[in-house]
């Protein structure tokens, strides 16, 4: 693999772990930006220098984010994974989904803890109302994207 390439999947690692996520997926989600074809578990392991284990978990966690996509072929048995043809969407759904279930959740609990001071109220309301804007935005950017693609 070029070099540039090899410094665009550390970068990408890098990035990821700055987000709080395992290096390792940066990595994996660099690696599969660059890959024109869906590779296997071994194929992806053999070329960051991983174990399959690892491979494994962080296409796993790349899939649940929406950037991965698991593919088979007929008549192998064998999971094959590549970059997410609507990453983006994907993403952007899932980030949107799971605001909406922490608003979901603050507001059910701020309800339970009645009565709250004054402060813990508007704390729990400001951030509800963050949430939502939060939710609003983004809903605004993925039917931004969704157009474009039409």
């Amino acid at each position: 693999m070029p070099d540039a390439a090899e410094e665009f999947i550390e970068i990408m690692g890098r990035h990821f772990e700055e987000e709080g996520t395992a290096r390792i997926a940066g990595r994996l989600c660099g690696l599969l930006i660059l890959t024109d074809e869906p590779a296997s578990l071994d194929e992806l392991a053999d070329r960051l220098r991983v174990s399959k284990g690892s491979i494994s978990l962080n296409a796993r966690l790349l899939e649940n984010a929406g950037i991965a996509e698991r593919v088979t072929r007929p008549g192998d048995r064998r999971d094959f994974y590549r970059i997410a043809p609507d990453m983006s969407t994907r993403f952007l759904e899932r980030q949107i989904e799971r605001i909406r279930v922490l608003d979901g959740r603050m507001t059910a609990a701020r309800e339970r803890m009645e009565p709250l001071s004054d402060t813990v109220r508007q704390r729990l309301d400001r951030a509800v109302a963050f949430n939502g804007a939060a939710a609003r935005s983004l809903g605004r950017m993925l039917e931004e994207l969704r157009e474009e693609r039409r």
